[in-house]
């Protein structure tokens, strides 16, 4: 069990922090399947890094694992993920400001390798931090 916990923690340094694509094979079965991605994108190993890319134009980011459980063939990671806003996102113009945003992550795993990944990112939360200041709409308090 910690090899497992282990692998999925340097998945995460390697793939999300690290862009490291290179090493994409060592940690994916052949027929991942990721569940959180949105549906223009393919849901196999090509549209993930396509989505991670995608998201790096955007925003400069860090994944820090706030906690794990791993069991069997399955890992669930709380996540916070330390973003700056550098490129247009959901029509927003780089605002260069920093956030950070909490979710989950969800891996099942086959043959030592990765074959299902979900996850549960607060999108809204982050346009909402983005938007916040934007405007002169103000909530009287």
């Amino acid at each position: 069990m910690d090899n497992l916990k282990l692998f999925v923690v340097e998945f995460i340094n390697q793939i999300w922090n690290k862009r490291n694509f290179d090493v994409l094979g060592d940690f994916l079965h052949p027929d991942f399947k990721d569940h959180s991605l949105p549906p223009i994108l393919s849901p196999d190993a090509e549209g993930m890094k396509k989505w991670i890319l995608g998201t790096s134009m955007s925003f400069e980011h860090q994944t820090i694992i706030e906690d794990q459980v791993t069991e069997g063939d399955k890992s669930i990671l709380k996540i916070s993920m330390q973003l700056m806003h550098i490129g247009t996102w959901r029509g927003i113009e780089p605002t260069g400001k920093q956030l950070k945003i909490d979710g989950y992550r969800f891996y099942k795993l086959k043959d030592s390798k990765i074959v299902e990944h979900w996850a549960l990112i607060d999108g809204q939360a982050i346009e909402s931090q983005l938007r916040s200041g934007l405007h002169g709409c103000k909530i009287p308090g």
